[in-house]
């Protein structure tokens, strides 16, 4: 996309973030089923979080621009929160927010065409601290969405899953398919995430099965990039923040697990690719291939990108590791093959994934960020 001056009072999607907002129109770009889409109710659970608040707001600039008619609803918890996400959508009514706890069944009064269902806990910590709440939420609140699905009889719908679903798996295999499912301890209290997957996947298989819900499931690989929330806690936000202030990355495992990642514009692009072109009852993996390493590269990586040399990988490794509730070190490299069958490709390396993560944190105030580009970072 090129390089463009915007009057920040014409954008409507991301006002205060324009490497964001450059997202959300680039994916809007690129060449998927829109036209399917037209005149629909779509409904985004989890709306107010980072994949969430993406598609919520990717929704809202195909409507803009590809002339749509959607009615986009967002489910959420916390009206505060979803004020301060989607303030000027909600003030020109692109988007509407009903709130809901999905621990608990509910209902909506209007149609639903299509549901993406986001919503999760993500925070690693509350694996550890609030695991039955963990499991709560993914199980009990997906069957509840579920439901909702199957009473509406919607058009299409996804369920987001995460890679930790594949579990610890061989590491012989020189790339991970989507039936290539490892080992979860479900003695673990950490595994309440990962096997929680695993069981809403199994409620997605039977709703359409039984009830003959279109549902798919996106595993999706570690997602960051334009539109992270400098509060945003999770590694790759750690590593960003201290190599933007000057400061070493402290690594408090050894860094063996490998890592795979894809940019917040990629996912929403493979989520509404399976959306509208996936197979009911499959499961796809979204991933960047070129974008899988070492936790302790990705380290050195976002050292070198973003610190200009002030930062550098040390280590603090504690006694009991576990309860920081890292996941259990894994040798996988995913493979999306299935996914680019049906016409996605990802665009953004995690160079340039960096990059546009640390100009949004610039966005938003966060000091030490930089807008400088990478090499070969598209804009």
């Amino acid at each position: 996309m090129e390089n463009r001056t915007v009057d920040p009072e014409l954008i409507l999607e991301s006002p205060n973030d324009p490497v964001w907002q450059e997202d959300l129109e680039e994916t809007v770009g690129r060449q998927l089923p829109w036209e399917e889409l037209r005149g629909s109710v779509i409904l985004v659970t989890g709306a107010t979080g980072l994949v969430g608040s993406t598609l919520v707001k990717t929704l809202a600039a195909a409507n803009r621009l590809r002339h749509l008619n959607l009615h986009i609803l967002a489910m959420a918890r916390r009206k505060e929160k979803a004020e301060q996400v989607f303030g000027r959508l909600l003030q020109r009514g692109d988007v509407s927010v009903c709130y809901r706890d999905i621990t608990q069944p509910f209902s909506i009064d209007e149609p639903v065409d299509y549901v993406i269902h986001g919503a999760s806990v993500t925070a690693s910590k509350e694996f550890v601290t609030r695991p039955v709440e963990t499991i709560r939420t993914a199980v009990g609140g997906t069957e509840h969405v579920l439901a909702l699905a199957a009473e509406k009889k919607v058009r299409g719908m996804v369920y987001l899953s995460s890679m930790e679903a594949f579990g610890i798996t061989d590491p012989t295999l020189s790339s991970v398919r989507e039936g290539d499912l490892g080992y979860i301890d479900v003695m673990n209290v950490r595994s309440c995430y990962s096997e929680g997957k695993r069981m809403c996947e199994v409620l997605c298989a039977c709703y359409a099965a039984e009830y003959g819900v279109p549902v798919k499931v996106v595993r999706l690989a570690q997602t960051f990039g334009a539109g992270v929330s400098k509060e945003e806690g999770r590694v790759f936000a750690q590593f960003a923040k201290s190599a933007l202030a000057g400061e070493d990355i402290v690594l408090h495992t050894k860094g063996e697990s490998v890592g795979n990642y894809c940019a917040t514009a990629d996912a929403a692009a493979a989520i509404l690719t399976v959306l509208l072109s996936g197979n009911t009852g499959e499961v796809y993996t979204a991933a960047n291939p070129k974008a899988s390493m070492k936790i302790r590269e990705m380290a050195a990586l976002a050292a070198r990108v973003l610190s200009e040399g002030k930062s550098q990988v040390v280590f603090d490794i504690p006694e009991d590791v576990r309860a920081l509730g890292y996941a259990p070190d894994v040798a996988m490299r995913l493979n999306s093959d299935k996914l680019m069958a049906l016409g996605w490709e990802p665009k953004y390396d995690l160079p340039q994934m960096y990059q546009r993560l640390a100009a949004s944190f610039l966005a938003q105030g966060f000091p030490g960020a930089t807008s400088k580009k990478s090499p070969g970072m598209e804009t």
